[in-house]
């Protein structure tokens, strides 16, 4: 099952990012290969905790597909977790945390995923692989044009 971790230190807050990677009803306006997302389904539940059922489509070139997930939201523990419902896929989750550091915040993204049909997999997956690169890079981008840039601490690994 193909996989994807990076860990980024960026110049903003835990807060900021959090909110930032929370406000999934803007990705359409940054995010590689996101063409749409609906809030299909909004609710608070204990300690703090919020959880959205979102539809996102994604396209490339002629390919568009559409899947929807549970998102957690949970700002207590600073930790964002995406799990699949239904869609193009057999399997998916994806996972961030935000962890403060001394010029800004850690922000750790994982994936995991496989698609239900091996046709669309060959096709998709050099091209997911690509753009998952990408997520983390975009999402600090986003942050300098929300928050300011301030100063430039950003340090990147991926494994």
């Amino acid at each position: 099952m193909p996989s994807f971790r990076s860990t980024r230190r960026v110049r903003h807050s835990p807060t900021d990012m959090f909110d930032l990677v929370a406000d999934v009803e803007r990705y359409p306006e940054f995010l590689p290969l996101c063409e749409g997302l609906t809030i299909r389904r909004r609710s608070n539940g204990d300690e703090g905790v919020e959880v959205l059922v979102a539809a996102m489509t994604v396209g490339y070139k002629a390919i568009q597909e559409t899947f929807t997930s549970r998102v957690t939201l949970d700002r207590p523990r600073m930790k964002i977790l995406v799990e699949y419902v239904d869609g193009p896929f057999r399997h998916l989750e994806n996972r961030w945390s935000f962890r403060p550091d001394p010029l800004g915040c850690e922000v750790e993204f994982y994936i995991n995923y496989e698609f239900r049909s091996r046709t669309l997999g060959l096709l998709m997956g050099a091209m997911f692989e690509r753009a998952f690169r990408k997520f983390s890079e975009a999402f600090e981008q986003r942050a300098d044009l929300v928050y300011g840039t301030g100063r430039r601490p950003a340090v990147a690994s991926a494994e």
